[in-house]
């Protein structure tokens, strides 16, 4: 098992994948180390249709990707295809240590990841798909208004409403943000159109939906100052009975020169789409600053998939007007952020020496009611088990059931 859990070189059941030995030289004098980093770390293992799964590996800083087919029954025969093997750049990170996301849906693979073995050019993108409805797409190289050094984290296929049209891919990453000035890690949550296949004219192969909106972590104080917890580490989505308005639970740590923590912030589907609903941002000023957009909204809503249920005219992203194209290049950005069901972390770890960095929650009946128990990993190996109990007055109790010491940390 190499860095983050990814899978080297030996995957499922015996398939030897390694790097070939000039990627490996040649990462190596790159400076990078031979052990931790020039090798193949499978970081993407999608079931991609009932006989094959599809894999992504790092290769030595140089990715690629291939199907894997399954064959037999109860102990099943993996073989890698090796007239599959294709490039795995915009699917798969170059460092085997870089955070990085990748969903496969109606076997289109959405992924989120640098495209390039310096990491600074972060994308989503949209890649693979039946043939012949194969549609490449990525979001704008553009610093200013998109997509900028993300560390991505998560992505989820959401259906919106009850329209199969309106079915969209949400993802998570923290990213680089510039204000005046000064530079800071802020949070996102975003999302794209299923059925977006880019523009016509502008925005040809690149996202004509693409939205973010801020996710805020933090917990108020006297005189308006609040403690923020700005890097999103781990999201973990909780089903409901409605599969349309899944739990968002969030860890997040703080870049605070002050004190060291982390926290734990559960967001509902509700408050997500209504940030998307609401105000846009713009830039303007001299200092950049973005500010609430109070100009003409072009129709349709920029950020709506086409649907012939909204208007028979508009089938695909292809017919959208140039001012909807034009307007959402430069204003993928939400005025208003998303802020947590109770006002504030549900859990918090402050000033103790480790950091949270994982979450999964799991429902458990207990003799007085429901509980929403979570599981948290941290960077010192070891597993927090806790409840967080919400009063009436919105107001939190934490209760660590268990701490267990998972791995050892050399």
């Amino acid at each position: 098992v190499g860095p983050r859990g990814s899978l080297v070189i030996a995957l499922l059941g015996g398939i030897y994948w390694p790097a070939s030995r000039d990627r490996v030289e040649m990462c190596k004098l790159a400076g990078k180390n031979v052990n931790l980093e020039c090798a193949n770390f499978v970081r993407a293992l999608h079931n991609f249709n009932r006989t094959h799964v599809y894999a992504c590996g790092t290769g030595a800083f140089h990715p690629n990707c291939a199907f894997i087919e399954v064959t037999g029954n109860r102990d099943g025969v993996f073989q890698l295809l090796s007239g599959t093997v294709e490039s795995g750049r915009l699917k798969c990170p170059f460092d085997p240590l870089q955070p990085f996301t990748s969903v496969l849906a109606d076997q289109y693979l959405y992924a989120g990841t640098s495209s390039d073995f310096l990491g600074k050019d972060t994308t989503f993108t949209r890649s693979l798909g039946p043939p012949p409805d194969q549609h490449y797409i990525r979001t704008d190289i553009s610093e200013d208004y998109w997509i900028n050094e993300a560390r991505f984290i998560s992505a989820h296929p959401i259906a919106d409403t009850y329209n199969p049209d309106d079915d969209k891919i949400y993802f998570f990453f923290r990213e680089v943000s510039w204000e005046g000035n000064d530079k800071s890690i802020l949070s996102r949550v975003a999302r794209v159109c299923k059925n977006d296949v880019g523009g016509l004219r502008s925005l040809t192969n690149k996202w004509t939906t693409f939205l973010k909106a801020r996710l805020v972590c933090s917990i108020p104080g006297p005189d308006g100052v609040d403690t923020h917890f700005d890097e999103l580490q781990d999201i973990f989505l909780l089903p409901t009975r409605d599969d349309k308005n899944p739990v968002v639970y969030a860890v997040f740590t703080t870049s605070s020169s002050i004190f060291r923590g982390s926290a734990v912030c559960v967001y509902s589907m509700a408050d997500i789409r209504a940030a998307f609903n609401g105000p846009y941002a713009h830039k303007e000023g001299p200092d950049h600053r973005w500010v609430e957009y109070e100009g003409r909204i072009p129709y349709p809503r920029p950020g709506t998939c086409p649907s012939k249920t909204y208007d028979p005219k508009i089938k695909t992203t292809k017919d959208f007007p140039d001012e909807v194209v034009s307007f959402i290049r430069f204003h993928p950005l939400m005025y208003r952020s998303v802020y947590p069901l109770t006002g504030r972390p549900v859990f918090t770890r402050v000033r103790v020496d480790y950091v949270l960095t994982q979450i999964v929650v799991d429902r458990v009946l207990a003799e007085d009611g429901q509980y929403e128990v979570m599981f948290l990993g941290t960077d010192a190996g070891s597993v927090l088990k806790v409840v967080s109990i919400t009063q009436e007055n919105w107001s939190t109790e934490e209760v660590v059931l268990e701490e267990l010491q998972i791995f050892q940390v050399l």
